[in-house]
């Protein structure tokens, strides 16, 4: 079989020493990759398994087959469907060295599906590591249907990471000292089920200063919302100065 185009171009990027490759699998998954060659991925929605549950058509492509990447961690801020895929993680975590650092509202999911191996349940407040890959659970407010999803400092290559997951716009959890000046900032822009909008998104990079902050969340379904363009309107109205790249489905960059 061949491998498609995306995972080819993930497997043969070089990575320079001191960098680190993101990878945007488009909803809200990413893929981190270290010059060692390590691959991580962050909530990757590979299925469409939101349309048999819940309707939720998907818009985007499914840009990689879950066996084709086989990785070192798979990330998971939180369990909805969109985020924790119960078709894609257990195809992903089939191969013997992949392992699971997830919020433990996953844990039921997990244990439903009959996954086992090397799997770290994660509360706030807590951190994981896997070889050089060190995750921190911070707070994130999805509403009382999800009281334990997680936003997630990821620390790799000597680069941080603040991954926010599903979120309100909560001014108070961005006072944390360490999620200011992070090398990327991954936020939701969509605005629906409690989310970030893309007014508020700025809002949040405006305060953080991240290095380099890429919205995620808008396009894959209808339902969601979210406009990358409303999003560039308000950057320039609110956060003119900050640094921020609207990632093409299966564009890879460098930070």
């Amino acid at each position: 079989m061949h491998m498609n185009q995306f995972a080819v171009q993930v497997l043969t990027t070089n990575v320079p020493s001191g960098n680190l490759g993101v990878f945007f699998l488009g909803q809200a998954g990413f893929m981190l990759k270290t010059p060692s060659g390590k691959l991580f991925a962050i909530d990757p929605y590979l299925s469409n398994c939101c349309e048999r549950y819940f309707g939720f058509k998907r818009l985007m492509p499914r840009i990689v087959e879950p066996s084709e990447l086989k990785l070192d961690a798979l990330v998971i801020s939180h369990g909805h469907y969109d985020h924790f895929d119960p078709d894609s993680v257990p195809v992903m975590l089939s191969g013997t060295k992949t392992a699971l650092i997830a919020a433990k509202d996953v844990q039921a999911e997990c244990e439903r599906l009959g996954l086992n191996g090397d799997i770290t349940y994660l509360a706030c407040g807590e951190t994981a590591e896997h070889g050089e890959l060190r995750v921190t659970g911070v707070p994130c407010d999805h509403g009382e249907l999800a009281p334990d999803a997680l936003g997630l400092l990821i620390e790799v290559e000597g680069k941080t990471i603040y991954y926010m997951g599903d979120t309100a716009y909560r001014p108070d959890y961005l006072e944390n000292p360490a999620l200011k000046n992070v090398d990327l900032l991954l936020l939701p822009i969509n605005g629906a089920f409690g989310n970030l909008n893309e007014e508020q998104a700025a809002k949040v990079i405006d305060a953080l200063a991240p290095k380099l902050a890429v919205p995620c969340h808008y396009w894959n379904f209808a339902e969601h919302g979210g406009n990358p363009g409303v999003f560039k309107d308000q950057m320039e109205k609110i956060a003119p100065t900050r640094s921020y790249l609207l990632m093409r489905q299966g564009e890879g960059i460098l930070i």
